[in-house]
């Protein structure tokens, strides 16, 4: 039975990826349950485009095997080079790596920690260099610059801003690349090794690499735990399937990514909320929040909607923020609406069935609708990874424009 329950979430969606036609919208998905009861079953899909020169792609998987449900990718810091595994966060712009002598606290992470004492090329930043001000950062007695970060859930890193050679494959590197040395890191990091920046301020990694690579980069986030997608950075040759909508500016968040939502289709049905509703608060598309959290008026539509589709299925408690929630054990094949964003300029976003549904515990057969109200305290809607998965999503900074093509990876 645990292998059943194992397996459930890595279903095979039918007739959804792999190249499924988007000629017309899809209002309900079909997932079977049979051939699945190998915790090894996966699904192979050939990509859509290859990555060309000068952009350079890495791959990304879940970070569960780390104890987080960000997502990751393995790169080099240092010369010699020594690999570590981070999480990538459109919502930030510092990168950091926990780094010795740990003055502050460093965490039980994957890798050894980084010792820059064992790297030829590398130099902490002065704090009267540009790029010490571009991170908001202190002085210490001996002139060296401190940088500082809190993140929305009161985790922190500080320590030495240092710049040296980040590795993103064997055979491309980034030379003098800007980071955080972090000798104080407080939070729930689960084991990674650190954070890779990819919002718009001057130091993230998009911006660090535009002269090499060009001011685009990309990212598949897996569907399933067990399956890999992809990082990009630079511009690729796109699919005829990509769906682009505006990149929204706001003056008080400036390393933040805003779309302009302004309704929500499930199965068929546009939920009845002023289009006012989403884009009063405005919406950020975040790849290091799991959740999409939606304002509380469109979320009680979007769940009680969800709720009349699913009535054949049990009921299951609420687990955690995830208060809609299905026991599935002993079904065959699950059927859900199918859910999309759609923007102010017309563009649609097609969500993956695993961006609509979440298995909270891999050893149960329990799925949860991925959405939450969105709390007082937040200000801004947000849509998650987790809706993210199984799309190619391309931020064409140069163009302030943000690409969609469902069922890439």
């Amino acid at each position: 039975m645990a292998s059943s329950h194992r397996s459930l979430v890595r279903l095979l969606v039918l007739c959804l990826l792999c190249g499924a036609s988007l000629a017309a919208p899809r209002r309900y998905f079909s997932v079977s349950m049979d051939e699945l009861l190998s915790s090894k079953a996966h699904l192979d899909c050939p990509p859509l485009r290859k990555s060309e020169p000068p952009a350079v792609t890495i791959p990304d998987t879940s970070g569960a095997y780390l104890g987080t449900l960000e997502f990751v990718v393995t790169v080099g810091f240092g010369t010699p080079a020594r690999a570590y595994a981070v999480v990538f966060d459109t919502g930030s712009d510092v990168s950091w790596i926990q780094c010795q002598p740990c003055s502050g606290h460093c965490y039980k992470q994957h890798d050894p920690i980084f010792d820059p004492t064992k790297s030829a090329t590398y130099a902490a930043i002065p704090c009267r260099n540009q790029e010490c001000r571009a991170a908001d950062g202190s002085c210490d007695g001996n002139g060296t610059c401190i940088y500082d970060v809190e993140y929305g859930d009161r985790s922190s890193t500080s320590g030495v801003l240092s710049h040296d050679t980040l590795s993103l494959t064997s055979s491309s590197a980034l030379h003098g690349f800007v980071f955080g040395c972090g000798e104080k890191n407080l939070g729930s990091f689960g084991d990674v090794d650190g954070l890779i920046g990819l919002g718009r301020g001057k130091l993230s990694l998009p911006s660090q690499a535009a002269a090499k690579l060009g001011a685009t980069f990309s990212y598949c986030l897996p569907s399933h735990n067990g399956t890999q997608g992809y990082l990009t950075i630079g511009s690729t040759p796109v699919s005829d399937k990509v769906t682009y909508t505006a990149m929204v500016q706001k003056p008080d968040y400036p390393s933040f990514y805003f779309v302009e939502l302004v309704s929500i289709d499930i199965g068929g049905y546009v939920l009845p909320v002023p289009p006012t509703v989403f884009t009063s608060p405005g919406t950020l598309l975040d790849s290091g929040t799991i959740l999409t959290y939606l304002p509380e008026e469109a979320y009680a539509a979007l769940r009680d909607r969800f709720k009349f589709t699913m009535k054949q299925y049990k009921p299951a408690p609420a687990q955690d923020l995830l208060d809609t929630c299905y026991d599935f054990t002993g079904q065959r094949a699950i059927f859900i609406p199918a859910v999309s964003f759609k923007f102010s300029d017309g563009a649609v976003f097609d969500l993956d069935f695993f961006g609509i549904l979440i298995f909270p515990d891999d050893a149960t057969a329990i799925g949860c609708l991925a959405f939450a109200a969105r709390p007082q305290t937040m200000p801004f809607n947000i849509v998650g990874n987790t809706q993210q998965r199984s799309a190619e999503v391309i931020y064409d900074v140069a163009a302030e424009k943000i690409g969609f093509v469902p069922g890439s990876c």
